[in-house]
């Protein structure tokens, strides 16, 4: 009977790799059509590898924890001849040749990001053995640390191609103290700096960790500033209390937030070269926190939905995106994002937009305070909580920051508005 390889699949757009996490069958298991095999894990989610028919497993060429390219033979797969027929393989074609003993590891990296160690990949899967031109090949095992590096202060040539060889950029080198002139790092202080954190213990940075760094060093290129100002929950959380089911407290920011760009949608535009791009709709991101990173599911036309209507779909999304099985529809960016920080007991906190956005909206943690009553003449307890905002400064200023933060504030002031 013909056997086929099955690869690891195109798991997006810019998924190069995925590490395999789970392997749940055996050689000689019997599998159905499109059955869940291997789970494999990319720098956004966990995956699920499947079977493209019926048949019996006869090897598995994969190990668990490390990292395959796309198109890389993770197992092989004996099937009758009518199935290799509807899959277009020649029955009478020889097996194709396993992977290398030696897996395409990188640490843990995902994307376009180069390996560390000794390179290797699948001879099936010519793409990926091909060497680039001009490409240095890693010489130091183990670095945790994305690549393409983008300096902020001079680099010669000379370190540019030596931080390029081990997969390193600029912001690597903030504690390496420079003996060179005006304090710059030469050659030598990088050297010794590379052999000191050979000596060091290390672990290898996951697939989540490493995105959600590069994101960070991406949003850290622009003018980024921050406003707050303090917010009386006593009405949110009495609506919240008579609700059922029970809004979370970010989801009537989110509300909030959708409503106010919605009305002005300039702070929520992108500056591309001289023009600003105005969004089409007002679909909102929320963080949510997972193993070893952040996700940010993304709702919809969040405007266009009464906040009753989202809280099924909220929760649905909080629970997929624990389990970092977010469907692909809630994956892409929104204009904004919402960051409850107040669960970690954080006050105040100026988190970073993502390189896709202008704003992130933070809500900190409600405290009880006397706050002074107009009407009365006198002090009264009440839940006050600070609300941040952070935007790129090329959008928008203090001025139009504050007023959208107003207008927020005001909103969850009155939540039966939502």
């Amino acid at each position: 009977m013909p056997v086929i390889p099955i690869r690891m699949p195109q798991l997006g757009e810019s998924i190069a790799e995925a590490v395999i996490i789970a392997i749940n069958i055996k050689n000689g298991d019997t599998v159905q059509p499109d059955q869940e095999i291997i789970e494999v894990e990319t720098n956004k989610a966990v995956m699920d590898v499947t079977t493209p028919c019926a048949g019996t497993i006869t090897d598995i060429v994969v190990e668990p924890d490390q990292s395959y390219v796309v198109g890389a033979t993770l197992a092989h797969l004996e099937v009758s001849a009518e199935d290799a027929a509807q899959l277009g393989i020649n029955p009478e074609e020889p097996a194709p040749p396993a992977n290398s003993d030696e897996p395409v590891v990188s640490g843990g990296n995902g994307g376009d990001v180069p390996h560390f160690g000794k390179p290797s990949a699948s001879p099936d899967f010519e793409t990926s053995t091909a060497e680039e031109p001009g490409k240095v090949q890693p010489t130091i095992q183990g670095l945790p640390v994305p690549a393409n590096a983008t300096g902020a202060s001079y680099l010669s040539p000379r370190m540019k191609a030596r931080m390029h060889e081990l997969g390193l950029h600029a912001g690597d080198l903030a504690g390496v103290a420079g003996s060179g002139a005006g304090g710059r790092v030469t050659i030598e202080d990088f050297e010794k700096f590379i052999d000191g954190i050979e000596q060091e213990k290390m672990t290898g940075a996951s697939p989540m960790r490493i995105a959600v760094a590069d994101s960070m060093r991406r949003s850290w290129t622009r003018p980024l500033a921050t406003v707050g100002m303090p917010c009386q929950l006593d009405a949110l959380l009495t609506h919240r209390k008579n609700s059922d089911p029970k809004p979370g407290p970010a989801l009537y920011a989110v509300r909030a937030l959708a409503l106010a760009l919605a009305k002005d949608p300039a702070p929520a535009g992108r500056l591309i070269g001289e023009r600003i791009v105005l969004p089409s709709t007002i679909d909102i991101g929320f963080a949510v926190e997972v193993a070893d990173g952040v996700l940010v599911p993304c709702i919809r036309d969040v405007d266009q939905k009464p906040l009753a209507d989202l809280v099924q779909e909220y929760n649905g999304l909080v629970q997929q995106a624990r389990d970092r099985r977010l469907p692909n529809d809630a994956r892409g960016p929104g204009i904004a994002t919402v960051t409850n920080y107040g669960t970690f007991n954080i006050v105040w906190a100026t988190p970073i937009p993502l390189p896709e956005q202008n704003l992130v909206l933070g809500i900190g943690r409600g405290i009880k305070w006397p706050l002074w009553d107009e009407e009365n003449d006198r002090f009264i307890p009440g839940i006050e909580a600070v609300l941040t905002l952070s935007f790129d400064h090329r959008i928008i200023d203090g001025g139009a920051a504050g007023r959208l933060l107003t207008h927020i504030c005001e909103l969850l002031q009155s939540p039966e508005s939502l």
